[in-house]
C-alpha cells in the first residue's frame, strides 16, 4: 500500500471521487507508460510487476492508461477552513495499484509507502500465566476497560471491581441527580461503568503518538462505534453511543473469561514485604491477587487518601481551574467557517484557543463540546463541579467548553502530597455554597464576570484565575470572533481537568512505588501494584487513558507469563 496526502474535496463532493484525485496527483513514469502524464520531480517509489491480492468487497476501479487504483482507504480527514471562501475537506489516503503483467513495466509513483501501524499483541498464551490468582482491575473507565480487555484477549480472565453501577443503572441515577439533587457518591458522572468519559462528548483526540491508538479505535468500532473515528481528525462518539459501546466491550471481556463486579468499592489492600497480596472491599471482603491495576480515575479522592496512608508514593501535580462557557453553535460555525455548518454541509464547528498572560499564566479552552450541554458532575457531598457533554448528533444548538487557567503546585499553599486535592475541594465547596447549596452551579454572563458583577461565580474561583480570564478573553476573541460576547453564559466551577497527583511507577515494569520505611523518599518497587490512567497522572482523556491501560496490561503479561 502507498500513502498520499493533500487529496481535497469540496464539502458535499462524493468520496468516490478520491481515486480520480489520486491518479491526477501522482506522477507516473515508466518504459511502457501510456498515461500521457508528465514526469514530476522529487522523491519517488517504484512499483514492479507482481501478483497482487486485494482485500475487501467491491472496490472502486479507476484507471489512467495502464495504471489502476484497485484498493483505497481513508487514513485521515480534516477540514481546511483557512480560506472561508474555499473550504476543503483534506484527506490522507492509503491505496494500492494494479500494474499490467509486463515484465519490463516499471511505474514510479510520487508518494510514500504506507507505514504499518497494526497493533501486535505482546503474546498469546499457550500455557497458564505464572499467577496464582487472576489479575484484578480496580475501576472500569477507559484505562481499566482496555487493561481488562487486553488481559482477557491474552487469556488472563481478569476480575474487574467497579465502585459504581452498570451503565444503564448509572444513567438512571445520574439523571435522577440532575433532576432532584440526590447524589450517589459511588455512582455518578465520575464513577460507574465507562468512567467519566461516558458522560462527556466522547472525544477521541490525543496528542500522543502510539501504535496502541489503532487498537483502541478498532476495538471501539468493533463494539459499535462509528467507523469514521478511524480517520477523522477530531473523532468523537458522543455519550449516547458510548453507553452502548461500553456494554459491548464488557460483554466481550466476559466472553473471554473475565468477570466484572459492580458496586464493589476497593477501600484498602494487603501488602507483604513490598508485594501485593490482596485488595480489600469496603464490606471487608479480601480478594487475593498478586497483580492489580488501579485505574481509579481523577476523582477518587478517598482512594488517594487511603493509598497515601499506606505509603504509596505519589507527587503533587499541576492542573487547571476555571468555568464552562457557552455560545450559540451558529456563532461558532460562522466564526470558523464564515457560514452556518448546515448551510455548507460541514459538521458543527469546534475550536481550541489559548493565551499566555503577562505573568506567565496560561489560559486555554479544554474539552470543547459542539452542540452539547453543560452538566453538573459532582461526586462528593457539598461540592459542585461542572463538565461538558454532547450526544453523537451534536445538535443542541449550543457550544460549550471549559475556559481554564493554569494552577501551579505553588498555588496549593502546602507541600503535602494531597494539597492539590484539598485545593480542588475548596473551590467546589464554594461553588456549592454560592449556587444555593442544592447542587445548582453558580452562573452569570461573561459581561457580568468581566465587569465584576457576578460575585457568586467570581467567589467560586481563585483570584488569580479570574484575573487571568479577564486578561485573556480579548485575545481569545481576536482568534475566534465573538468568543467574548458579553451574553455568553459562564458556569462555575470546572476543577477536574486532570488528576492533582501523579503516582510514581517503575519505568520498566510500570509497577508503583512505596516510600521506604526508613523515610528515604526515593521509594522502592511495590510489586504487583499498577497505578494506571488519568487518576494516576499518566493520561489526559479517553484515548491516552485507554492506551495507558493497554501498556499496563502488556507489562503484566511480560512480568508474569511463562517463557514460551
Amino acid at each position: 500500500m502507498y500513502r498520499i496526502s493533500q487529496i481535497s474535496l469540496a464539502p458535499g463532493e462524493p468520496l468516490e471521487n478520491i481515486p480520480k484525485k489520486i491518479l491526477k496527483k501522482i506522477a507516473v513514469s515508466g518504459s511502457n507508460n501510456r498515461s500521457g502524464q508528465k514526469k514530476r520531480r522529487g522523491p519517488v517509489k517504484s512499483v514492479h510487476n507482481r501478483s497482487t491480492e486485494f482485500r475487501g468487497g467491491a472496490v472502486t476501479d479507476v484507471k489512467t492508461g495502464d495504471l489502476r487504483i484497485k484498493e483505497w482507504k481513508i487514513v485521515r480527514e480534516s477540514i481546511d477552513a483557512r480560506d472561508k471562501k474555499n473550504i476543503k475537506l483534506v484527506y490522507t489516503v492509503d491505496f494500492d495499484v494494479f500494474v499490467p503483467a509486463n515484465p519490463e513495466y516499471i511505474v514510479k509513483l510520487n508518494c510514500e509507502i504506507a507505514p504499518d501501524v497494526k497493533y501486535e499483541p505482546v503474546q498469546t498464551l499457550k500455557e497458564a500465566a505464572e499467577l496464582k490468582h487472576r489479575p484484578v482491575i480496580v475501576g472500569f473507565g477507559p484505562a481499566g476497560m482496555f487493561a481488562a480487555l487486553t488481559l482477557a484477549q491474552a487469556g488472563y480472565r481478569p476480575l474487574i471491581l467497579e465502585r459504581g453501577a452498570d451503565v444503564d443503572t448509572r444513567t438512571l441515577l445520574v439523571e435522577k441527580f440532575w433532576e432532584t439533587g440526590q447524589l450517589d457518591t459511588d455512582c455518578n458522572v465520575q464513577f460507574g461503568e465507562g468512567g467519566a468519559g461516558t458522560f462527556s462528548d466522547g472525544k477521541l483526540t490525543t496528542g500522543i503518538k502510539d501504535p496502541r491508538i489503532t487498537k483502541v479505535l478498532n476495538e471501539l468500532v468493533n463494539a459499535g462505534g462509528p467507523e469514521d473515528i478511524l480517520y477523522k481528525q477530531k473523532p468523537h462518539i458522543g455519550t449516547d453511543v458510548l453507553r452502548a459501546v461500553v456494554k459491548t466491550v464488557r460483554e466481550e471481556i466476559k466472553t473471554l473469561g473475565g468477570e466484572i463486579r459492580f458496586n464493589s468499592l476497593v477501600s484498602d489492600f494487603v501488602e507483604r514485604d513490598g508485594k501485593l497480596s490482596a485488595v480489600v472491599l469496603a464490606d471487608g471482603e479480601q480478594i487475593p491477587c498478586e497483580a492489580a491495576v488501579f485505574a481509579i480515575g481523577h476523582s477518587s479522592r478517598d482512594t488517594f487518601r487511603k493509598l497515601y496512608e499506606k505509603n504509596v508514593k505519589m507527587n503533587q501535580k499541576p492542573f487547571s481551574i476555571g468555568v464552562r462557557i457557552e455560545h450559540p453553535q451558529d456563532m461558532i460555525d460562522i466564526g470558523q467557517y464564515g457560514k452556518k455548518a448546515c448551510e455548507i454541509g460541514l459538521p458543527v464547528a469546534e475550536y481550541k484557543l489559548n493565551w499566555r498572560c503577562e505573568n506567565g499564566r496560561g489560559v486555554y479552552t479544554f474539552c470543547m463540546c459542539p452542540g452539547g450541554q453543560v452538566v453538573v458532575a459532582s461526586s462528593q457531598e457539598g461540592g459542585v463541579v461542572t463538565n461538558g457533554m454532547s450526544l453523537h448528533a451534536r445538535n443542541s444548538g449550543i457550544a460549550n467548553s471549559a475556559l481554564l487557567c493554569d494552577v501551579r503546585t505553588s498555588d496549593f499553599g502546602s507541600e503535602h502530597v494531597l494539597a492539590g486535592v484539598n485545593f480542588q475541594e475548596k473551590y467546589e465547596r464554594l461553588a456549592y455554597i454560592n449556587g444555593g447549596g442544592d447542587y445548582k452551579p453558580p452562573k452569570c454572563t461573561w459581561g457580568q464576570l468581566r465587569d465584576g458583577k457576578a460575585p457568586q461565580v467570581e467567589n467560586s474561583l481563585p483570584a488569580f484565575a479570574v484575573e487571568a480570564l479577564r486578561e485573556a478573553m480579548p485575545h481569545l476573541a481576536h482568534k475566534l470572533h465573538g468568543f467574548d460576547d458579553e451574553n455568553a453564559v459562564v458556569t462555575a466551577v470546572e476543577a477536574r481537568s486532570s488528576s492533582p497527583v501523579r503516582f510514581e511507577r517503575d519505568s520498566s515494569t510500570l509497577e508503583g512505588m512505596l516510600i521506604c520505611e526508613s523515610g528515604d523518599m526515593s521509594g522502592r518497587i511495590f510489586s504487583g501494584f499498577y497505578p494506571c490512567g488519568e487518576g494516576a497522572g499518566y493520561a489526559g482523556g479517553i484515548m491516552s487513558a485507554a492506551v495507558d491501560g493497554i501498556r499496563v496490561a502488556e507489562s503484566i503479561i511480560k512480568n508474569y507469563s511463562k517463557t514460551l
